[in-house]
């Protein structure tokens, strides 16, 4: 890989990367991405560091995944496919999980094996995919460093993968998982100093039982859920039949909510923490000027919103808006982009930012140029969410996302979300349409409201979606539109809703 010269009408920031068949020189940037299991929005709040991450660098207002359920979001995320092109829509196989992934050809065409082609340094640590045995899996394509566990949701007792070696950690307050995989992941940068280097952190954090590090076990001692006009709400005359059959929360499961938000507020703080501590290795090694950081999840869940007791699958907002914060080299200070991205961006992203050959498979397209500040003419306008459920269907009780009965359980359905809007498509026929302008909470399907013509463009958007494969493809089907300088501002202008209603402490 070479540098190009920057010309007069170069935007500014970096030199402008060009793939090249050569291996990446020194001095070509850094990537650590740190994605969690679960975090939703509301826990932003209680992370100092990625708030400063925020001032540092971008956060994307309108960032959704393509399945709120984890084994297809990594799916999309890694290859920047959407799920009905990965063929992975749950977490076990046929249609999903490890095995999933791999029987349908995805493992070749993630961002880690372009980037190790191009020089760099890569590795993965902690959560993988679904169904992943460290005692038989070894480590995957593209990854140099494999730091790999299996069922690591309670942080202790779990096999860690290192290299093809097992190692077995205990429950010992050192064997608490993020620690761990923040002190590997500190060992690699000290190794990758004459290198340019790809991580990815993924922490089983905050995903259910919500274990947070024992330092922070008492954390919170009086917080609260947050109480939205969505929590606890009865649904309209008009809900899909699979939201209207739940009863109103109890005060035991008011209480059953706000102790696992306690917890959940406690286990980021490691998380926060983690990253604090790998930015300070990053600046030890002198590579802090050089380094992206990007901070995201793979989907979000709700807690008492819709009378939903908590669990993900849906396409409200909290199960599929989640955060995404980039720092890093050519990255403004407190940008907030408003355009609609999805984490099938996020596998060119990583390929540009490093100078390699984006996978031709990709559906996504790279969010450097918005990154940069560069003017983009057009923007897409319509995210697509896609689900496959119910989940209880599988009675398979190694999936750790299978809901509760009264957690929320949708049918197979595709969506689309815009900026002031989402449309959802239901196998079983209901179709669900909820305006962010006059309603914002997702409280009321004025779905029958819409004339036949809005009904009809809403389908073919779907139609269209549903079907795309290739970046070009996908990105005609996202309806582009000309953007003005209104979708990027900086937070001393315009604070969007990133950390909704805080909770009580």
């Amino acid at each position: 890989m070479k540098r190009k010269p920057a010309s007069a009408g170069d935007p500014p920031g970096p030199l402008r990367i060009v793939p090249s068949a050569h291996a990446s020189p020194v001095g070509s940037p850094n990537i650590i991405f740190v994605l969690t299991d679960d975090l939703s929005l509301n826990l932003l709040q209680f992370m100092p560091h990625v708030l400063e991450m925020e001032r540092n660098g971008a956060a994307f207002a309108n960032y959704f995944v393509t399945d709120s359920l984890c084994c297809p979001s990594r799916s999309s995320i890694f290859t920047g496919e959407f799920p009905h092109n990965t063929g992975v829509f749950r977490n076990t196989e046929p249609d999903g999980g490890y095995g999933g992934f791999n029987a349908h050809g995805n493992e070749p065409n993630t961002f880690a094996v372009a980037l190790q082609r191009n020089g760099y340094r890569t590795a993965m640590l902690g959560k993988y995919l679904n169904g992943y045995r460290p005692s038989l899996n070894g480590p995957a394509k593209g990854w140099n460093e494999w730091d790999v566990v299996g069922d690591g949701y309670g942080g202790f007792r779990y096999s860690l993968n290192h290299n093809g070696k097992v190692f077995v950690h205990g429950k010992r307050p050192s064997d608490y998982l993020t620690d761990v995989l923040s002190r590997n992941a500190i060992k690699f940068i000290k190794k990758s100093q004459d290198t340019p280097f790809f991580m990815e952190i993924a922490t089983f954090a905050p995903h259910a039982p919500y274990i947070p590090a024992p330092r922070d076990a008492h954390a919170f001692p009086r917080l609260l859920a947050p109480r939205t006009p969505a929590f606890n709400a009865a649904p309209d005359t008009s809900a899909a039949g699979w939201l209207s059959k739940f009863p109103p929360l109890s005060d035991s499961d008011m209480n059953s909510i706000n102790q696992k938000f306690r917890k959940r507020a406690r286990s980021v703080l490691a998380i926060d923490k983690m990253i604090a501590d790998l930015e300070a290795a990053v600046a030890a090694a002198g590579q802090e000027k050089n380094t992206y950081f990007v901070f995201s999840s793979d989907n979000g869940i709700h807690m008492g919103e819709h009378r939903l007791m908590p669990g993900k699958t849906t396409a409200f907002d909290t199960d599929i808006h989640v955060p995404l914060v980039v720092t890093g080299p050519g990255v403004a200070p407190a940008q907030v982009i408003e355009e609609i991205v999805e984490n099938t961006d996020l596998c060119a992203t990583f390929a540009e930012i490093a100078g390699a050959s984006v996978p031709a498979t990709v559906d996504g397209r790279s969010l450097v140029p918005l990154l940069r500040g560069e003017q983009v003419p057009e923007w897409r306008t319509l995210a697509l969410i896609e689900h496959h459920g119910p989940l209880s269907e599988l009675g398979d009780d190694s999936d750790p996302d299978v809901p509760d009965k009264r957690s929320g359980n949708p049918p197979s359905y595709e969506a689309i979300r815009s900026r002031d809007s989402v449309y959802v498509e239901y196998d079983d026929g209901t179709r669900e349409y909820h305006d962010y302008a006059s309603d914002p909470y997702e409280l009321r399907n004025s779905f029958s409201t819409l004339s036949p013509k809005a009904k009809a463009s809403l389908h073919a958007d779907v139609d269209a979606l549903r079907i795309c494969r290739g970046a070009q493809a996908c990105w005609h089907a996202a309806r582009p539109a000309k953007i003005g300088n209104e979708s990027r501002v900086s937070h001393s202008e315009r604070q969007p809703l990133r950390h909704p209603t805080r909770p009580s402490v």
